[in-house]
């Protein structure tokens, strides 16, 4: 048994200094990470970082999302809806970025030999114990190639972690815009209501004394019914966008009040998107590096330790060479050009939607405006014909007519205004900034 152990000592020594020297040449690990792996630890080493902490500091796309800063300014209406509902996250992303954590750090080790029983019953009915090692020596690149993927991954899990809690935050903040559009179109159809009521009446009483038609009453009594229907309709939105906002919050927001305030440009961040095809460009062309090295021929050391022990060096491939392994070759080669167009494509969809959005809020803030100039337009002539009204050179159905055109121009601001916050939401969560990356 002593002697086994020695034979299993002395193999594994063997494979660790056979590996370190082929390092360079088959893509291994840093000759100096060996070294510091062989120092002892002392008290400066006590404090060392752990693998995640390792790899957020050396991961640019990471660090670029920890200091994205949230463009909704602190105590504002945004600022609340975007804390309630971020408090109450799921974090399903999160989960997926540690497991992708814990897949590089285990890809990580992936260049110390491998070691494990094997157990056979002979030929005599006894069974025989051995360990197997297995040391690669020159793999053309794959296990390095395996530890670039596993990182590469947990960028993308970490882009995906920020495209998520964007996400979020941007279908509550939607939801509120709802909510508050619909509690403001409200209150615009119950003052039209009462005014028209007010109106519904006087013709009541002219058709009683006899000076107007019955029609004009039916028509005002028609107008009435979809003004009410209008507002109840608008009710029932709040109350939905309201209780599906709730659902997804920490604490109600019913008493929330206000319009959101979303202070965005096209340059407030580079787009997720963009970031998320680099860190996939990237996968892709280490998942490119591992298939190649797969079509080709790699040298490992192993052998067992116990009865009939041996060691030995061993030449293989996963695949067979064969008349296609050039054209397998050139196709893996492609990885990287096929990648570096989709980042490309990736920043010219970005961009494109981001102007597509600034353009379309320069316009709805345009049009809010003149709906707003049209609507007090639109008062002034009420109050002309409610005087000449009042003087008797006027019908009821005059001032009606010229009451629907106030009432809808109101309207259409508040349409318009709102158009305006959501559009703002979406390039934000293009741009990824709803949210602080240091609090995801």
């Amino acid at each position: 048994m002593g002697h086994s152990l020695t034979w299993s000592g002395g193999l594994c020594a063997a494979a660790l200094a056979l590996s370190g020297c082929m390092s360079d040449i088959g893509g291994g690990f840093d000759p100096a990470d060996m070294v510091a792996r062989m120092k002892t630890p002392d008290a400066s080493q006590a404090m060392k970082p752990t693998y995640a902490e390792k790899i957020t500091a050396d991961s640019q796309i990471i660090q670029g999302l920890s200091l994205r800063s949230s463009v909704l300014p602190q105590g504002t209406v945004s600022d609340q809806v975007a804390s309630a509902v971020l408090a109450a996250n799921s974090r399903t992303a999160e989960a997926e970025l540690r497991a992708a954590t814990l897949r590089s750090e285990a890809a990580s080790k992936n260049w110390l030999p491998k070691i494990g029983p094997q157990v056979s019953l002979t030929s005599l009915g006894s069974l025989a114990a051995n360990l197997v090692v297995d040391q690669v020596l020159f793999d053309n690149g794959r296990r390095k190639g395996e530890r670039a993927f596993a990182v590469a991954d947990v960028e993308v899990a970490a882009v995906s972690l920020a495209q998520d809690t964007n996400k979020r935050v941007a279908t509550a903040l939607k939801l509120y815009t709802t909510a508050a559009e619909a509690r403001e179109a409200a209150v615009l159809g119950q003052g039209t209501l009462k005014d028209m009521t007010h109106f519904n009446w006087v013709m009541e009483e002219r058709v009683k004394g006899g000076v107007s038609d019955m029609s004009d009453l039916t028509i005002l009594r028609q107008k009435l019914s979809e003004i009410r229907a209008s507002q109840e309709a608008a009710m029932e939105r709040e109350a939905t966008s309201i209780s599906e906002l709730n659902a997804m919050s920490i604490s109600p927001l019913d008493a929330v009040r206000g319009v959101p305030d979303i202070p965005v440009n096209t340059f407030a961040g580079e787009p997720l998107a963009v970031i998320r095809s680099e860190a996939e460009k990237t996968r892709a062309i280490a998942a490119a590096k591992v298939a190649r090295a797969g079509q080709l021929p790699g040298l490992s050391a192993g052998g067992t330790v116990g009865e009939g022990s041996t060691l030995g060096l061993r030449v293989s491939s996963d695949q067979l060479l064969g008349f296609g392994t050039k054209a397998s070759l050139e196709a893996i080669a492609l990885a990287e050009e096929t990648s570096t167009r989709k980042v490309r494509q990736s920043v010219e969809d970005s961009n494109r939607n981001l102007r597509r959005l600034e353009r379309q809020i320069s316009a709805k803030t345009r049009q809010a405006a003149e709906a707003a100039t049209l609507a007090a337009q639109a008062k002034r002539n009420l109050d002309i014909f409610q005087e000449q009204y009042d003087a008797g050179q006027r019908q009821v159905m005059d001032v009606v007519g010229v009451y629907e055109t106030y009432a809808r121009q109101q309207q259409t601001q508040v349409v318009l205004k709102y158009d305006v916050v959501r559009l703002k939401i979406d390039m934000a969560e293009i741009q990824g900034v709803l949210a602080d990356g240091s609090a995801i």
